[in-house]
């Protein structure tokens, strides 16, 4: 019996190299955007990346574009105050959502996040597909589980993505799966399929690109 939620299997070669292809041109920064009036025009597909601060986004961003400073990494949580968009080839936006789960930002600026995160993900038609950063170490935590049913509300087909799977030994890696499994099992949502990657080691990362370059 398959399990719920599996593991995302590698693609065929041919679905390898339109990942690639997709990633393998220059990849820009378009904007940082603090409200909905600042969004560029909707005139591609594009998908969002959402997690919680130190989970390794702007690293894994890094990895896909092949570029070591694209998106920003910090060791301060709650820095990317932003929706930050970057173009892939010539018909997809990569979006950096803010990071949530930031213990020492002002409530202010919390909530000011939180208010535009709903609103883009509510109001944005060329949304294809949200992937949600789960890092391997710890699994889906209250806030991830928050994040969740934001996008079950606003109708978003949103993916798992467990990051750090090289800091977590093999055995350990199939109880976070399990834990992870359970989690998604309440959320209408979620894409049935959770993506493992490493973006120091490169794991899983071909995979990721296919399936952005595959979506319609």
């Amino acid at each position: 019996m398959q399990l719920p939620f599996p593991v995302a299997e590698d693609p065929d070669t041919q679905t390898l190299e339109k990942g690639r292809l997709l990633f393998a041109g220059e990849t820009v920064f378009v904007k940082g955007v603090v409200a909905m009036d600042g969004l560029p025009p909707a005139d591609r597909m594009e998908v969002c990346f959402a997690g919680r601060s130190n989970v390794g986004k702007s690293t894994l961003i890094n990895a896909l574009t092949g570029t070591k400073a694209l998106a920003r990494a910090s060791n301060t949580p709650g820095r990317t105050q932003e929706i930050n968009y970057f173009t892939a080839g010539d018909g997809h936006y990569l979006v950096d959502l803010p990071g949530y789960g930031y213990a020492n930002a002002p409530l202010p600026v919390v909530e000011k996040w939180q208010r535009l995160l709903k609103q883009y993900l509510g109001g944005r038609q060329t949304l294809r597909r949200a992937f949600v950063l789960i890092d391997a170490r710890h699994g889906v935590k209250k806030v991830d589980d928050e994040i969740l049913s934001l996008l079950d509300s606003a109708a978003v087909t949103f993916q798992v993505v467990l990051t750090k799977a090289d800091k977590v030994k093999e055995k350990d890696r199939a109880k976070v799966l399990d834990q992870v499994r359970g989690a998604l099992s309440k959320h209408p949502a979620a894409y049935p399929e959770i993506v493992v990657t490493s973006s120091e080691k490169g794991w899983g990362i071909p995979t990721l690109r296919a399936i952005i370059a595959t979506l319609e």
